[in-house]
């Protein structure tokens, strides 16, 4: 009976590690659900983890590209952001600033350059959205006493149409906030920030600044 016993738990815990271990496409599945699921994937050289969000939003790919590119507006509705400034901005490349004030661990700034781009959708006919961003201090405002500043940080949006009018959004982001914080910590930031990123927008997306001239 001890045996048995001692088998059977052998047999849940290989269960829970292959499901904790479960892979998809190079990409570690952290948590699942009807509406989000997250990711997370080792860089060489770092113990600072990437990490992944896939989720349907019920809008457009259109009303998503407005929401996300309304930098001006993110100190409403953008999770820690307090500040923002667009420096340059062309449609396809535009250079900002922004400020964050997470909990605990004080503020943080950075510039970022973000690359626009959209092509047509094979299979739905409508129009997919790519926003990619990388570190560009040297083109924003220098350093501010009190404020760390984020020499690491890069990601993307990736809007994809689906059917019902709604969006495929892949939110993607390996970022490294300074200032002294244990990895550790800062993985378990990024990985929790994502879902506070994704009803952020969900709700702002609801809005008809946002869904004018939509079906």
């Amino acid at each position: 009976m001890f045996f048995r016993a001692c088998a059977a738990a052998l047999l849940v815990s290989f269960a829970i590690a292959a499901h904790a271990a479960e892979v998809v496409e190079g990409w570690t599945v952290v948590t699942k659900n009807a509406d989000l699921a997250t990711y997370s994937r080792a860089r060489q050289g770092t113990k600072l983890l990437e990490y992944k969000g896939v989720g349907v939003i019920d809008a457009a790919p259109m009303v998503i590209k407005r929401v996300i590119d309304d930098t001006a507006e993110y100190p409403k509705f953008m999770p820690y952001v307090v500040e923002t400034k667009t420096l340059f901005d062309d449609g396809a490349n535009r250079i900002g600033y922004q400020r964050l004030s997470p909990p605990f661990v004080g503020d943080r700034d950075y510039t970022v350059r973000v690359k626009c781009e959209s092509k047509p959708c094979p299979l739905t006919g409508g129009t997919i959205f790519s926003n990619r961003w990388q570190a560009a201090n040297d083109l924003g405002p220098a350093e501010k006493k009190g404020v760390s500043r984020v020499k690491v940080t890069e990601g993307s949006w990736l809007l994809e149409p689906v059917a019902e009018g709604k969006t495929r959004a892949t939110y993607t982001i390996f970022s490294d906030s300074g200032g002294g914080i244990p990895t550790m910590l800062l993985n378990k930031a990024n990985k929790t920030a994502i879902p506070k990123l994704f009803e952020a927008v969900r709700n702002q997306a609801k809005l008809a600044k946002y869904t004018r001239g939509q079906p």
